[in-house]
């Protein structure tokens, strides 16, 4: 028996930005897909309905692969893969598999010789990227910097240094709520010279992006408590 499809569906960013987020590919594909891997059930529904959704939601068999019950249904995901049936993978926002555990959920299908498809949609790194004026040739994420106080500013002048040495630009994220502390301890450890681009809210209504130099910033801290950033460093 032929293996199904597993399509990596992008979840847009923020609420009231879904429409820029539609192809006719991917509402011709959810309206396909009968079976889906979810990060969380209520958002995954929400954006079905508005991209299009024309199949009945109770018809729909969804996988939660949220932290809880990763391991518990992972043989499980994959019974109707291997059964013919094409599938849905879907962050709760975004890309799947992009800083997003549901890239365990791709790297099992390729083991068990699964095609993936990725659609296109909205990526909150690659967004700030190309907004943020740096080198879009060399550039790395590094996702979560350390919690610690003396660890974190290590890492920040460690990633200036990498930066400045290789041409390369150096993108990472917090916890919303952490933002501002992170912000903080970037102004006070970085070289007044190099660059930051704060890109915040992406797709939304308040969508904030700018690049600065540290000194420039430090003349007026945005307010960022809870609202979704992408910090991106660069020293030239």
């Amino acid at each position: 028996m032929p293996l199904g499809t597993l399509y990596l569906i992008p979840v847009p960013l923020a609420d009231e930005a879904a429409a820029k987020s539609f192809t006719p590919y991917l509402v011709d594909t959810i309206n396909h897909i009968k079976e889906y891997i979810v990060e969380n059930e209520k958002t995954a529904r929400r954006f079905l309905k508005e991209a299009g959704l024309k199949t009945p939601q109770s018809e729909l068999l969804i996988h939660d692969y949220s932290k809880h019950n990763r391991e518990l249904g992972k043989a499980e995901f994959f019974k109707g893969l291997q059964t013919g049936k094409d599938v849905g993978l879907m962050s709760e926002a975004g890309c799947p598999g992009i800083a997003d555990p549901g890239a365990e959920i791709v790297e099992k299908a390729h083991r068990m010789g699964i095609k993936v498809v990725p659609l296109v949609g909205p990526s909150s790194i690659l967004l700030a990227l190309m907004a943020s004026g740096f080198n879009g040739q060399s550039f790395t994420f590094h996702g979560y910097l350390p919690i610690d106080k003396l660890l974190r500013a290590k890492k920040i002048k460690e990633l200036e240094s990498i930066a400045e040495r290789i041409d390369q630009t150096q993108i990472f994220i917090e916890t919303p709520f952490r933002n501002n502390v992170l912000l903080e301890e970037i102004l006070k450890t970085a070289n007044p010279k190099s660059r930051l681009c704060i890109a915040c809210d992406l797709t939304s209504e308040t969508e904030f992006v700018q690049t600065k130099t540290i000194a420039d910033w430090q003349k007026k801290v945005p307010e960022l408590h809870k609202r979704p950033a992408i910090f991106l460093l660069f020293h030239k």
